[in-house]
């Protein structure tokens, strides 16, 4: 076990931990971010958001501090403990189960949650009189340009909405300005308020000493939600979350893919297993993905519908969807499409299924860049998935939401392997 502490304090911290994460505002604190302890920049935020946030930064931390160990078949699944500085200690220890289990099935680990009273000033919290229709998360990829499209085109007259953004590379930060000045070209001053919260772990402990360094961090959607609640509550708008309902379930490319290895980030029972832990502490806890039901082509087409054939091609193609971050080390700008990982492959499959064009430019169809494309290319593990096709064992194994069924989940992601099919065709 790995015992992790976050810490609000330089002058308390705690001798039983293994690894320790300060945020204070300070200059040598655990993390590169211009939000501070209170999360002022938010706003005037509840406490028990406020604390969410607290839990899922540490989560967040410790995730990508913990290196995983490779071989055998357990190889992905550590034992991670967590101390968290919280509003009421008694009351969000009522919900650890709930919690944990969320957090075991987003990231393949074993999770425990361990509180500690943090002092806040008793405030009273009023919501916003000028309360946005919604708050919606903008990543910068197809998906959640799709639904802030989609959100913005359903807005009355002097209706708005939020869009909220995490980044912790400037890569990414970039993409989301991309997408939210267009945007806003095509919805003028229906989204005001774009909060991109940059907020990373930092390379060194207060010590001076490097943190170790786990690429696989699968919690970063946590942080990300929570984020996003903590502005949703100041008005007690709803928050969308866009994505594909097939991303979601995210079945498994193989069977030895599982844990880990198969990313869990906005799959329908951790969204509703969250929302349970939040709704019980009472914590704003107001979430939904309107999405769930749908494929990224069908997305796709619904972003034509509002925008035109033309106009959701140039858009749809600002937007981002490769997996890998280190284009820069080939001489293009980060975030260049590789075009043959999981998210390359179902985007380009998502333009051929809704009929548009698409503008993007992928590093597999220049010559130059083989011998890099050729070391990230799953096609052929796609190609075995999508023959293999989707049986019943493989969506009875997959935990569900009430609401959800296993027959709809398989008619779903039926439909999303027909959308690949027919690219890969």
């Amino acid at each position: 076990m790995t015992r992790l502490a976050l810490v609000m304090d330089r002058t308390r911290i705690p001798a039983d931990t293994d690894e320790v994460f300060l945020w204070d505002g300070g200059a040598d604190q655990s993390f590169k971010t211009g939000l501070t302890p209170t999360l002022a920049e938010l706003g005037d935020v509840p406490p028990l958001n406020a604390d969410a946030v607290r839990i899922a930064l540490t989560a967040y931390a410790a995730d990508h501090s913990v290196k995983r160990e490779r071989g055998g078949s357990n190889w992905n699944r550590r034992t991670l403990d967590l101390l968290v500085p919280v509003s009421d200690p008694d009351v969000w220890a009522g919900a650890a189960t709930e919690l944990i289990d969320a957090l075991n099935f987003l990231t393949g680990d074993n999770w425990s949650l361990r509180f500690v009273q943090h002092e806040v000033e008793d405030n009273q919290h009023q919501l916003l009189a000028d309360a946005p229709a919604r708050v919606v998360l903008l990543s910068g990829g197809a998906d959640s340009g799709t639904g802030a499209v989609i959100s913005a085109s359903s807005l009355t007259l002097n209706e708005s909405h939020i869009l909220v953004s995490h980044s912790s590379s400037g890569a990414t930060s970039g993409a989301q300005r991309a997408v939210h000045d267009r945007l806003e070209a095509l919805f003028p001053g229906k989204q005001p308020i774009h909060r991109q919260i940059f907020i990373g772990r930092a390379k060194k402990r207060i010590d001076g000493t490097n943190y170790p360094d786990e690429p696989s961090s699968r919690s970063r959607s946590f942080l990300f939600l929570t984020l996003g609640l903590a502005a949703a509550a100041r008005s007690g708008a709803t928050l969308w979350i866009p994505e594909n309902g097939f991303a979601s379930l995210n079945p498994p490319l193989g069977p030895e893919r599982l844990g880990a290895l198969s990313t869990r980030t906005t799959h329908p029972w951790f969204l509703w297993r969250l929302q349970q832990a939040l709704s019980k502490v009472g914590a704003h806890a107001d979430l939904e993905n309107p999405f769930q039901l749908e494929t990224k082509g069908e997305m796709f087409t619904r972003a034509s519908g509002v925008l035109g054939k033309d106009g959701a091609s140039a858009f749809l193609s600002t937007t981002n969807s490769c997996s890998h971050t280190d284009q820069n080390y080939q001489g293009v700008p980060s975030g260049t499409h590789c075009g043959v990982c999981f998210g390359c492959i179902v985007r380009r499959a998502s333009f051929k299924a809704s009929g548009l064009h698409d503008q993007t430019r992928y590093l597999s169809a220049e010559s130059r860049y083989a011998t890099y494309t050729a070391s990230h290319s799953i096609v052929e593990a796609v190609r075995d998935f999508v023959t293999r096709g989707i049986d019943d064992a493989t969506v009875l194994a997959m935990p569900l939401p009430p609401g959800l069924l296993a027959g709809g989940a398989k008619e779903l992601c039926v439909r999303g392997l027909n959308e690949m099919e027919s690219y890969l065709a």
